[in-house]
């Protein structure tokens, strides 16, 4: 047998370094669907309680939200009068 079996018993931990830094299991960032980039919040919501939250994507979340505020051609228009 190589390596060490994990115990799925128990969670996992991580310790907070001097530098207040954490390392968050792997299994934790998978189960929730974040990975190696994404921007996350941190939240406290208790006394020993730390949420992380995906940071949200704004430019996503109000992309086409305007579809039909304007009438059409006028956007162009307005773009015509700059040039």
């Amino acid at each position: 047998m190589t390596g060490k079996v994990k115990d799925k018993r128990w969670p996992r931990r991580s310790r907070i370094s001097s530098k207040n830094q954490v390392t968050i299991p792997v299994d934790a960032l998978r189960s929730a669907g974040l990975e190696s980039g994404d921007e996350v919040r941190i939240e406290a919501k208790a006394p020993g309680r730390i949420v992380v939250y995906r940071a949200d994507d704004v430019i996503a979340k109000y992309a086409g939200d305007l579809t039909g505020v304007y009438k059409p051609g006028y956007l162009e228009q307005l773009r015509n009068e700059w040039r």
